[in-house]
């Protein structure tokens, strides 16, 4: 029996037959209004895919991809033509017949072997395909009584769905955001030093002339005119004078190691996505159908 997410997968794929032979695409599913099990399969067939063929599906298996209904092609080829979005119960037990299947196999009978009026109906919902998914109630009149105390309900189920919702999973994965390299480069600035300067300067000393160890002796074979003085004032006519001034120089010393090392930051970041729920309604339909 499939499930209901292989149901979901099985429809738009290709259906295969019990000797491997592709028998066409599954267009959507018929299902028992009672249990809500898919019974029966509709396969467009044809080389252009005009042919409507519906195949039963009670038994199917959903592997790998590919949808595997346990019916031969040329029967797929030659069964009755069914038309509508409903297998009345004539319909079903043509179809049971040809396939060569015991009666009621696959379908839901009720107390009296007789298949319930409201017979399969055609689906291709899928897990949150939809706004809504629906369950068929029965009609009054045809509605089994309630069962006793601890007892199973007829037809093996509990007339219970499964609601299925999606949940935001989120998680990180590291990616490359930039690339980070030391490059050095030159930068020009003015400096402004302060440096001390020293010069001569000419000053007049007055010394009398009676003081001691100024006069002069003669010394013979030595002129008593200082060089560069003219003769009779006994002063030099000039006087070279110095000065310092700064000097300039620049040389490259090493002031200082950069090296470059990545930082773990922690921060927040809010995801926003759109999420879809399964929602459970009644169905109820006072016109039993025919």
């Amino acid at each position: 029996m499939l499930s209901e997410r292989e149901v979901a997968a099985a429809i738009g794929s290709t259906a295969y037959g019990d000797g491997g032979d592709k028998l066409g695409t599954v267009e959507h599913f018929f299902v028992d209004d009672r249990t809500g099990k898919p019974t029966w399969a509709a396969v467009t067939t044809g080389v252009f895919g005009t042919r409507h063929s519906v195949v039963p599906a009670g038994n199917a298996t959903w592997d790998d991809g590919r949808l595997h209904l346990p019916v031969s092609a040329e029967a797929v080829k030659t069964a009755p033509s069914v038309g509508g979005n409903h297998l009345d119960p004539g319909e079903e037990a043509e179809l049971r017949r040809h396939y060569g299947l015991a009666e009621g196999r696959g379908t839901d009978l009720d107390e009296d072997g007789e298949r319930s009026p409201d017979a399969v109906t055609p689906v291709a919902a899928a897990p949150l395909a939809g706004p809504t998914d629906t369950v068929t109630v029965p009609a009054a009149g045809a509605v089994p009584p309630p069962p006793a105390a601890g007892a199973a309900p007829a037809g093996g189920t509990d007339g219970a769905m499964t609601r299925s919702e999606e949940q935001l999973r989120v998680h990180t994965e590291q990616a490359v955001t930039r690339r980070v390299r030391l490059v050095k480069y030159v930068v020009t600035e003015e400096v402004q030093i302060t440096v001390p300067i020293r010069r001569e300067e000419i000053r007049l000393e007055e010394v009398p002339s009676d003081a001691t160890g100024t006069a002069t002796e003669d010394v013979p074979g030595e002129s008593l005119v200082p060089e560069g003085a003219s003769a009779g004032s006994g002063l030099p006519d000039e006087i070279v004078l110095h000065t310092e001034r700064p000097v300039v120089s620049v040389e490259v010393v090493p002031t200082e190691r950069v090296r470059l090392r990545a930082e773990l930051v922690e921060g927040h970041e809010t995801v926003t996505e759109q999420i879809q729920r399964e929602q459970v309604v009644v169905d109820q339909d006072g016109t039993p159908r025919t």
